[in-house]
């Protein structure tokens, strides 16, 4: 089957609907979330948005922040989206929406879109988005691993070895340089700090320069758990200016052998919504 699938990606900040077709974004249209409506009025919102595309599609792909196992939606930071464990949201939304559902992690389904249209270039992959949190995933074997319970890539919810509580993206992600902004007297978010790193603020540039170490040790110990062909970084973090060179830069004393290859996400806030209709269509 072919043809044009409404993708809804609904994150913490924003509600996305788009009309999508063999990787190319037709039509879309967003809404700020109301973080405190609950799931219904979520669906709700999102069957308004695409209520000018009835008639032009016949499946829906609907990708969330979260856990997502067997078509239900768990939080797994509470504080993006509070959605009740085990939320039966995929029959939920075929309910609401009266078309077949697909429901995904938003990571996950940005890992199939830039399998298949970015880039991934159709190749094995780890794909990380660093944002204000931390997702990602992981393509093998020419599909998506969504693991005995939806968890596959999350690397921004393991720990490490660090003595620090808290996982990963507690320590490198858009909410922590924004954290250590404070800590030292900054009040600004992650764009404002690599500004200021841009501007040679020494405050700022440690900050950065932590954050992208911290990334690169992510990598190479995902390189070696997985050895992909390449791990492609995203976000609005892993593609701020000069960032990813940063990771690359600490990754260079690594062997050849071990050094995981970088590549740059090549869809941007598209990859989800993108990825989401790839996997209604597959």
């Amino acid at each position: 089957m072919s043809g044009p699938v409404l993708a809804i990606d609904q994150g913490g900040t924003k509600l996305l609907c788009a009309l999508v077709e063999e990787g190319h974004v037709l039509d879309q249209a967003t809404l700020p979330t109301d973080r405190d409506a609950g799931p219904e009025a979520w669906l709700e919102a999102a069957a308004g948005l695409a209520a000018r595309w009835e008639g032009r599609y016949d499946r829906v792909g609907i990708a969330v922040t979260g856990r997502v196992s067997d078509g239900l939606w768990s939080a797994l930071n509470p504080g993006t989206l509070a959605i009740p464990a085990d939320t039966p949201y995929a029959a939920m939304a075929e309910a609401r929406l009266r078309r077949p559902v697909t429901l995904a992690n938003d990571a996950q389904a940005a890992a199939w879109g830039e399998h298949l249209h970015g880039a991934g270039a159709g190749q094995d992959m780890i794909y990380l988005t660093i944002s204000t949190g931390i997702g990602g995933g992981i393509v093998t074997g020419g599909r998506l691993l969504s693991g005995r319970g939806g968890l596959a890539g999350h690397a921004g919810q393991m720990r490490g070895l660090s003595p620090e509580k808290g996982p990963l993206e507690d320590r490198m992600s858009g909410r922590w340089i924004a954290r250590a902004a404070r800590e030292v007297g900054h009040d600004t978010d992650a764009r404002g700090v690599f500004s200021a790193a841009r501007a040679g603020e020494g405050w700022a540039e440690e900050i950065v320069s932590t954050a992208a170490a911290r990334a690169a040790a992510l990598c190479a110990d995902l390189q070696m758990l997985i050895d992909p062909p390449r791990i492609v970084i995203g976000g609005g973090v892993g593609l701020a200016p000069g960032f990813l060179d940063r990771i690359r830069a600490a990754l260079s004393p690594l062997p050849a052998a071990l050094r995981p290859e970088l590549r740059t996400a090549e869809l941007g806030g598209a990859a989800g919504i993108i990825g989401i209709a790839g996997l209604a269509r597959a």
